[in-house]
């Protein structure tokens, strides 16, 4: 009989706890507990997988390369932060007593605190009014700052690879909870932004007009749409499939660097390096000299960020910090990502 997780304990493990309701609810239903003899190891060093453990009772040793070992007690402080999370595995953890614990999908993890976060900063972004409400869409989309960094060439194939779309009132160009298939620019009309309650109500965010450029999120993390969009007039829009961004848009603007060139970025050219990951993933270990400004926040700071000086963000494993490049971008600053990660990082 598969023994669930009480949600009241689930809910204090780091970051787990910061999930949306909704959200939370879908990791909880893959939530079971299990359980391992005294003496045995739930994970040794070198060992690479897939999961994200969390001490529920007993305890357990954490012991490294060097021989260094610290004991993790069930219900303690440190038993709400997911243990030794590095990968491959840099230490090796052996039940001292008999234990329970949870083991959460790692990439389930992320792209869960990836959608809340992205979903959480749309109205900040988009919800302004066109004063120019009759002017060439294809201008405003090349003035931007992202399409400034696009090479000409790329730029001309993305146009000649969009499809327009008519578009009626009332119409769904994309629904929250489907898997991200393109990347949408309004040419003619005005849409809605809206966003499912846990209580099941829809919650309008934002209105997008003529120009405006939106669905990269879900395309760049891989995650699923984190929002319903639905046209407010007759229009039409220019769309571009996945496959398509990722070659002429994204991967262009995304700067990949392993932690080494961060690091001589850092000393030799004042580079920033900033961890996105949210407030208590931070506080439960970090790269030397980061700084933190968690993902959701990130629209609402980078006005205080420095257009002069380079950054390199990073999260766990990539995909909320490749967001966060893109944002970043949106507003013209250098901005890198670093490859593969805190877990990359640590591992070396």
């Amino acid at each position: 009989m598969t023994e669930r997780v009480d949600q009241k304990v689930l809910r204090r493990f780091v970051p787990v706890c910061n999930l949306t309701n909704d959200n939370f609810g879908e990791l909880a239903k893959k939530a079971v507990v299990e359980h391992l003899e005294a003496g045995k190891a739930l994970f040794k060093e070198g060992q690479k997988d897939s999961s994200t453990f969390y001490l529920l009772e007993g305890e357990i040793e954490i012991k490294n390369a060097e021989g260094v070992s610290s004991i993790i007690m069930g219900g303690s402080k440190e038993s709400l932060q997911p243990l030794a999370n590095r990968q491959p595995r840099q230490e090796t953890a052996v039940a001292r007593t008999d234990i329970s614990f949870i083991g959460i999908d790692t990439d389930m993890l992320d792209v869960l605190l990836t959608w809340d976060q992205t979903a959480s900063y749309v109205v900040t972004e988009i919800n302004e009014e066109d004063d120019e409400a009759d002017s060439d869409w294809m201008t405003k989309i090349l003035q931007s700052n992202v399409f400034l960094q696009i090479p000409p060439a790329n730029i001309q194939k993305m146009f000649m690879q969009m499809e327009q779309v008519p578009m009626q009132p009332g119409e769904t160009i994309m629904r929250q909870g489907d898997p991200g298939d393109y990347y949408y620019i309004l040419q003619r009309g005005s849409c809605e932004v809206s966003r499912a309650a846990p209580d099941g109500r829809q919650i309008k965010l934002a209105v997008l007009n003529q120009g405006d450029g939106f669905g990269e999120e879900a395309l760049i993390s891989d995650t699923v749409r984190n929002a319903t969009i639905t046209m407010t007039t007759e229009g039409s829009l220019m769309r571009l499939s996945k496959e398509d961004f990722n070659e002429l848009l994204q991967q262009p603007i995304l700067n990949n660097v392993t932690y080494e060139q961060a690091q001589e970025m850092m000393s030799n050219e004042g580079a920033v390096l900033v961890d996105v990951r949210l407030e208590n993933e931070f506080e439960g270990g970090n790269l030397p000299n980061s700084v933190n400004i968690p993902l959701y926040l990130l629209r609402i700071r980078l006005s205080k960020m420095n257009p002069e000086k380079k950054y390199v963000v990073y999260c766990d494993s990539g995909g909320r910090s490749a967001a966060a490049a893109y944002i970043i971008s949106e507003r013209g600053i250098n901005v890198f990502v670093l490859s593969g990660g805190m877990q990359a990082a640590t591992a070396g």
